[in-house]
């Protein structure tokens, strides 16, 4: 497995862990980190109290994590 889809599936999973793979945006990446590990924690805090709000937010969530891991593939896979 390349170096490019390592990255992308490591920014799927963590945003701004893909783009630290691939040694791009990196000052951004370590925004969006801990930005990413709150995200996910109110997200897993809502699901008992609000189970209509977390699905929700769960769909947000992945189709955010999958814009970011196109974005380094498609940055990476050009390289």
């Amino acid at each position: 497995m390349n170096r490019s889809w390592v990255a992308t599936i490591a920014n799927f999973f963590l945003p701004g862990l893909g783009y630290l793979i691939a040694g791009i945006k990196q000052s951004l990446a370590f925004l969006w980190l801990p930005g990413f590990v709150a995200l996910t924690i109110v997200e897993f805090g809502i699901r008992e109290s609000e189970p209509t709000l977390y699905w929700v937010m769960f769909a947000a969530v992945f189709v955010i994590n999958l814009g970011f891991a196109i974005d380094v593939y498609r940055a990476t896979s050009n390289a």
